[in-house]
């Protein structure tokens, strides 16, 4: 028989909508590492488990530079100063900037949207 966790014992999350400004394309595989590299250094290996960061891969998009990081709710705060922190990536100048946090994939899609145009 499977164990299944309660509700109240999941861990809830968040989703991170983000624009990354550089002045040339960055692959996605380039900006994941920034992404856990800098929450690593930020909150430590443990924190960054905790965390439990990923970037989203398919919902990121290489031409508008726009994606969405998943992240644990307690550390929502700790994953955006991490982001913020990022300089480079690369040799590229980079900036994320942080367009908004929701409780599901889709606020965080529908929402942005128009802050991208």
């Amino acid at each position: 028989m499977k164990m299944r966790k309660r509700p109240s014992e999941k861990s809830k999350k968040r989703y991170i909508a983000f624009r990354l400004h550089s002045p040339a394309p960055i692959p996605y595989y380039n900006v994941r590492n920034a992404i856990l590299d800098s929450v690593e250094k930020w909150i430590g290996v443990k924190g960054l488990a905790g965390s439990r960061s990923r970037l989203v891969r398919n919902l990121w998009d290489p031409k508008k530079q726009f994606g969405i990081i998943s992240c644990s709710h307690v550390f929502v705060d700790d994953v955006k100063l991490a982001l913020a922190l990022v300089t480079r990536i690369g040799d590229e100048n980079a900036v994320f900037q942080t367009l908004m946090v929701s409780g599901t994939i889709r606020g965080a899609v529908e929402k942005s949207k128009p802050k991208l145009a």
